[in-house]
């Protein structure tokens, strides 16, 4: 039997895509998981995920899909929520992974609205069992947080550099979070319409900017 593992690394920032990977891993592997020391992401440091992730993508097969800046404001003023882009992520690498039992680290507040959700995508041929905090529970999602977490740490690092070395920052973008002192910094380095593509310029960081400098023209008209 084959367990299918699916999360994502990226919803909250204000920089870089959102990355969502899937993992199938057969049942009789999964003790390999744990022996390999496999669990969220968000409890290994970035160089574990590094190798981890290295490993698991040679042992397993896998997929990863990457929503850029771009494309998430794009589709949210298409009117596209971001549970619903997280959604037609999985959706893709649903189509073209297949599992008898899949576990995902659920996105809804209701846990059953995925799990039904997602149920009805693949049919009944596989289970699909949809949990919050899935991937701290099954070692499957964890491998899956693992994946996805390594790889965007890799796009925002990449994204880090190509920013420096264009312009001479030193001080460069920060960890791309709202809340990261050194990204609020780089934010205020630009205009709104003047705002790098990897800039999610739908995020209410950078809409505040927006508003701050329309109030800023109309002070100056008056």
């Amino acid at each position: 039997m084959d367990v299918l593992g699916l999360d994502e690394a990226g919803r909250g920032p204000v920089l870089g895509p959102m990355v969502v990977a899937g993992v199938v891993v057969p049942e009789k592997m999964i003790k390999v998981l744990d022996k390999m020391g496999v669990k969220d992401s968000k409890r290994l440091t970035p160089n574990r995920r590094t190798v981890l992730s290295r490993k698991l993508t040679k042992m397993f097969d896998y997929e990863i899909v990457e929503i850029s800046a771009m494309e998430i404001d794009k589709l949210r003023a298409d009117g596209v929520n971001l549970n619903d882009i997280e959604k037609l992520a999985m959706k893709k690498i649903l189509k073209n992974l297949k599992a008898d039992e899949i576990y995902i680290d659920a996105l809804d507040v209701k846990e059953g609205r995925l799990q039904d959700e997602m149920q009805e995508f693949v049919g009944s041929k596989s289970k699909v069992t949809a949990e919050h905090k899935a991937d701290d529970t099954y070692l499957v999602v964890g491998a899956a947080s693992i994946i996805a977490k390594a790889r965007r740490d890799e796009v925002m690092e990449q994204i880090n550099k190509d920013y420096m070395r264009a312009t001479g920052d030193e001080d460069g973008i920060g960890s791309g979070y709202p809340s990261d002192p050194k990204t609020k910094e780089f934010l205020k380095k630009f205009k709104y319409n003047e705002m790098p593509e990897f800039v999610r310029r739908s995020w209410a960081t950078v809409q505040k900017i927006k508003d701050e400098e329309s109030n800023t023209s109309l002070l100056d008209f008056f």
